[in-house]
């Protein structure tokens, strides 16, 4: 198998490891009192749950999301 191949399968993982993280910082965060809070309209993501589940879904929104709430909080 080629390198090349294997590409799509190293950037799946790490986008699955940056939102592992993300979910572990809004945890951390939470817990501290601290938490990463972020509303978009009538939406309000405000739990390391959520954190994740939008990241999983959308990571090229919610990531950046998340670092632009982080740096607010």
């Amino acid at each position: 198998m080629s390198a090349l191949a294997l590409l799509p399968l190293v950037v799946l993982l790490a986008i699955l490891a940056i939102d592992l993280l993300v979910y572990d910082d809004a945890k951390k965060r939470r817990d501290s009192r601290r938490p990463v809070v972020a509303a978009i309209g009538p939406l309000r993501i405000d739990t390391p749950e959520a954190w994740l589940a939008g990241c999983l879904v959308l990571s090229i929104v919610f990531i950046p999301l998340y670092l632009t709430a982080r740096a607010q909080s």
